[in-house]
Order: C-alpha cells, then structure tokens, then sequence
C-alpha cells in the first residue's frame, strides 16, 4: 500500500473532523464535501469505512515526526 505524505493526511482528516462538525451545528445529512472527503480518506488509508480510515489515519500521523510540509500537487 501506499502511504500518503503526512502533511496531506494531517490536512485531509482535519477539514473532514471541520466538516462534520459544521454537519452537527447546522444539522441535516452529509455535505457533498464531507462525502467527498471521507472517500479520499478511504483511499488514501485503503480502507472501505471513513471510521476505519480515521483510526488508520490517526495511527499514521502518529507515527511520523509532527508538521512536515506538505508536498506541492495539482494544479493552482
């Protein structure tokens, strides 16, 4: 498998925690963008289930030094 650069998982998992807190304040189902993000996190942990690629992604970051900077992909 590979592994995603920590600076991206780190980024990844956290606009994913803000959108479903921004879910729970405002109520209703998931945003397109929480959907969006969980299955990048399926992706990129190589899991099938957004709670198991958190946990998996969690056990990454904690186990690579803390904010290295993140490489630069796509397109500006």
């Amino acid at each position: 498998m590979l592994i995603p650069h920590p600076a991206v998982l780190r980024r990844l998992v956290e606009e994913y925690e803000t959108a479903l807190a921004e879910e729970a304040e405002h109520g209703g189902g998931p945003s397109p963008r929480a959907e969006d993000l969980a299955y990048t996190l399926c992706v990129s942990t190589g899991t099938r289930n957004v709670g198991r690629a958190l946990e998996a992604a969690h056990r990454l970051l904690a186990a690579t030094p803390p904010r290295s900077e993140a490489p630069e992909v796509g397109v500006r």
